[in-house]
């Protein structure tokens, strides 16, 4: 128990010294710059301790929860030797993670609220949530498909640029014959979906199975799954974007 407590005394450290900078660049530029005085001082602090804390919970979480589970069950996996459902596992917690990511869920509400008012599509709240929903499915499912091709990288042993370059000279490709205003919000998505939930989860699994395998080196193919996860995104709504 006390050991616990003590690793969550250093993660609200962490946490302050990380919201540091941000509240000092906020109230230079709204004390010094503007003069002005920083408006509702009562919420905002009240915001910033909320943020604080549930910060400090997050990365206590992380590192208690959910970075061993991720490689202990990369490890079992690898043990009981069977590659559908290791592949099963890495499609659902890609779709899984993504799906329940709030940086998804806030872009994707935003996007479907700017395309109601741009015509797009209509502009009702059925349609405006219809469309976030097919957007944020649309995500998840390429995350999905990015961590199953991800794991597939690391029991090949296959460099990770062999997918990276001939990627990004797809996305290129789409980019060209894609509608202009599902453009900048097919990039934003492959951006957000390498936050706070996915990340952690993806990472731990990339490192246990690297870990757990013969010939693999956790530094070297342990890493790269998130910048599959952060490309296969951007090449699906773009499609959506064409198909819509």
């Amino acid at each position: 128990m006390d050991g616990v407590l003590r690793r969550l005394a250093n993660n609200l450290l962490e946490s302050c010294k990380d919201l540091l900078p941000i509240v000092l660049v906020v109230a230079f530029f709204q004390i010094i710059v503007l003069k002005q005085a920083i408006p509702e001082i009562g919420s905002i602090l009240l915001g910033t301790l909320s943020i604080l804390i549930g910060l400090t919970f997050f990365v206590s979480g992380l590192r208690l929860g959910l970075f061993p589970i991720g490689e202990n069950l990369a490890h079992s996996f690898v043990n009981k030797g069977s590659l559908f459902w290791l592949l099963l596992f890495a499609f659902a917690l890609g779709f899984g993670s993504s799906i329940a990511e709030p940086a998804l869920m806030a872009v994707s509400q935003e996007a479907a609220i700017v395309a109601s008012i741009g015509g797009i599509i209509e502009n009702n709240e059925l349609a405006i949530n219809k469309y976030s929903l097919q957007l944020r499915l649309t995500v998840a499912l390429a995350v999905g498909f990015s961590v199953m091709l991800g794991v597939v990288r690391i029991l090949k042993g296959w460099p990770l640029h062999w997918l990276i370059i001939p990627g990004y000279f797809l996305v290129m490709a789409i980019t060209f014959v894609s509608p202009d205003w599902i453009v900048g919000v097919a990039y934003d998505s492959g951006g957000v979906t390498t936050s706070t939930v996915t990340v952690p989860l993806v990472t731990a699994l990339g490192i246990g199975l690297a870990s757990s395998i013969r010939g693999r080196n956790p530094l070297t193919d342990g890493f790269g799954m998130i910048a599959i996860c952060a490309l296969s995104p951007i090449i699906a709504v773009l499609i959506f974007g064409i198909v819509l």
